[in-house]
């Protein structure tokens, strides 16, 4: 039977990396829709560039600041007992600085889309800054988010190169499907290659589909 442990891993990073995602991703989505503050251009290129920047070169920053060799790796290793390099704590840290910006903009357009009259009239009624968000801005935004969401999913699921220079390759560790493909390719173990290739493929389409359907319900 094949091995599947790098599928089951992948998808074990690219859950937890979309919940951290989520719960940074949404407050910082609603502040840059909703609030005006100086610096604000600046924060958005800061999320905007792990979009742009070559995934290696991410990993290698990633290295960097979080690497047994910077005062913040060294803190997180021994004050915190947290193991990020060559672990698959580190794969979720790389699939959530890669997968958060596209959740994030999504979320902030979705947050952009709600009327602000709206928002009012729920002050006016009484409610609470908390209160509207809750009961106005999110639900109206929900869809906008889900998709956010969604995509943030299947970016941190297809993260490779960050993951490699963060996690490493080790074998029933760190090593992921899209870094297991890499490897079966080069081994020449075409079937085992074929076999993932399906798998992340028919995940990929599911994802475009559900993201496609939830995008035109929005406009319907």
């Amino acid at each position: 039977m094949p091995d599947l442990f790098p599928i089951f891993l992948s998808f074990r990073i690219a859950m937890v990396a979309t919940i951290i995602s989520f719960a940074i991703g949404i407050p910082l989505g609603y502040l840059l829709a909703k609030k005006s503050f100086p610096g604000k251009d600046l924060m958005d290129s800061v999320i905007t560039f792990p979009i742009i920047l070559p995934p290696t070169v991410l990993g290698y920053y990633l290295l960097v600041v979080i690497g047994n060799n910077s005062p913040l790796g060294r803190f997180i290793q021994e004050d915190l007992g947290i193991e990020l390099i060559f672990n698959w704590k580190g794969a979720v840290l790389a699939a959530a600085t890669v997968s958060m910006p596209f959740l994030i903009k999504y979320a902030r357009a979705s947050f952009e889309g709600v009327s602000k009259n709206l928002e009012d009239v729920a002050r006016t009624l009484g409610y609470s800054e908390l209160g509207v968000f809750f009961r106005v801005t999110l639900p109206l935004a929900w869809r906008g988010i889900a998709v956010g969401t969604t995509l943030a999913f299947a970016r941190a699921l297809g993260e490779f190169g960050a993951t490699l220079i963060v996690a490493g390759n080790i074998y029933h560790k760190t090593q992921t499907a899209p870094i297991a493909i890499f490897d079966a390719v080069q081994m020449g173990r075409d079937e085992l290659a074929n076999m993932m290739v399906l798998i992340m493929s028919g995940i990929a389409f599911t994802v475009v589909f559900l993201t496609t359907k939830l995008g035109r319900s929005r406009y319907e």
